[in-house]
């Protein structure tokens, strides 16, 4: 079967920037993680499919690739034993090695400081504090720069050295031969893991990884009007960055439970009411629950089970600004049951006073829809 494109699978432009295709993969990994499709079979090749493509198209070097070649690219399957019956170019370091390798390019196994990767954290809200918004306090588990030995991952009081493997350029060179000539093969230094460092005394608490492992409690402040699926953004509450860099972000994702009375829809709020059969014909003043309390609403003689009424502003906020929504009162009436006699006998005297036959009434509807079948 063949590929599906890349943009299509994360439904996404080609124009996408890197944060539009982060978010994209996001939504879609969520949809399709096998933990949450367990009875899904195609859950788990949707979501490799939409891990793959996200692999890709986050790499810009990769992507860049992926956008000349598409998915016959042919740096492609030169492996599987293609040259000298070692795998080809498969324990190169990507296609960045092979590009230096024939046209002699420079550029190290050592990458400038990383931005630390961004964390995500799903809080649940009820009802009314996802309408009015709320303060919460949350513990989240992330790693951080260690305040120990500052980050370099030495015990406080010695110092660090110099990689003597890779004398600090953090890789290491072979020269490979291959059909093309000798070519020097660069990868990440294995005694320093392309940090160019080498720690003597490491750091008590790190252990000379320079994080650490926390838990932290943040503060979230949730605005008024945030729905299910909504993401607030907290910078820097993220992971530490391996090597220097700006720590990552924390997301935290929205979760509204469900009201025993209110649904929801946008920023308008519903709500079903109970009227009885007397409240309905005879119209009736009465107090109706809403997210600011009771109010009182006048229900017209003669309503009819389905008619809703609509009070103005008594919604949801709109998030990100003051105006709320509407609250609609769906009217259901209720049928009276377990009458006694008496009761009966009132009823029959009310139909008759109104001038309903309930025998006539069904005889004339069973005779109308004889005649629509019958064609006359």
């Amino acid at each position: 079967m063949s590929k599906r494109d890349y943009y299509e699978v994360l439904g996404v432009d080609k124009s996408a920037s890197p944060d539009e295709i982060k978010r994209a993969y996001r939504k879609l990994a969520r949809q399709y993680h096998p933990d949450v499709n367990k009875d899904d079979p195609s859950a788990e090749e949707k979501f490799k499919e939409v891990k793959d493509a996200y692999e890709t198209l986050s790499d810009q070097n990769k992507r860049a690739r992926y956008d000349q070649f598409g998915h016959e690219d042919p740096m492609q399957g030169m492996g599987g034993g293609g040259f000298g019956g070692q795998g080809g170019f498969q324990d190169f370091g990507g296609f960045g090695d092979i590009f230096d390798m024939f046209f002699g390019g420079g550029g190290g196994a050592r990458r400038g400081p990383q931005r630390g990767a961004d964390l995500e954290y799903e809080l649940a809200v009820d009802f009314e504090e996802a309408a009015f918004g709320i303060e919460e306090e949350i513990e989240i588990p992330r790693t951080e720069t260690c305040s120990t030995c500052g980050g370099d991952g030495a015990k406080p009081g010695t110092k660090v050295e110099t990689c003597s493997v890779c004398h600090g350029t953090g890789e290491q060179q072979t020269t490979v031969n291959t059909p093309f000539g000798r070519m020097v093969n660069r990868k990440v230094c294995s005694a320093c893991r392309g940090s160019g460092k080498h720690i003597s005394v490491p750091c008590p608490d790190c252990h000379g990884a320079g994080r650490r492992r926390v838990r932290r409690t943040v503060k979230v402040k949730v605005p008024a009007g945030v729905d299910t699926g909504t993401t607030l953004r907290i910078p820097g509450a993220g992971e530490a960055s391996p090597n220097g860099g700006q720590p990552g972000d924390l997301h935290i994702v929205i979760r509204v439970r469900p009201h025993d009375l209110f649904e929801r829809d946008g920023t308008n709020v519903y709500v079903d009411y109970p009227l009885s059969f007397v409240q309905a014909a005879l119209g009736d003043e009465v107090e109706v629950p809403t997210l600011d309390g009771p109010v009182k609403l006048r229900i017209p003689e003669g309503t009819q089970t389905g008619t809703s009424f609509r009070l103005r502003g008594k919604g949801i906020v709109r998030l990100g600004s003051t105006q709320r929504g509407d609250q609609h009162v769906r009217v259901h009436v209720m049928t009276p049951t377990h009458l006694n006699d008496r009761q009966r006998e009132l009823l029959r005297e009310l139909g008759h006073e109104l001038g309903e036959n309930t025998n006539e009434q069904a005889r004339s509807l069973l005779d109308r829809m004889k005649s629509a079948f019958s064609g006359h």
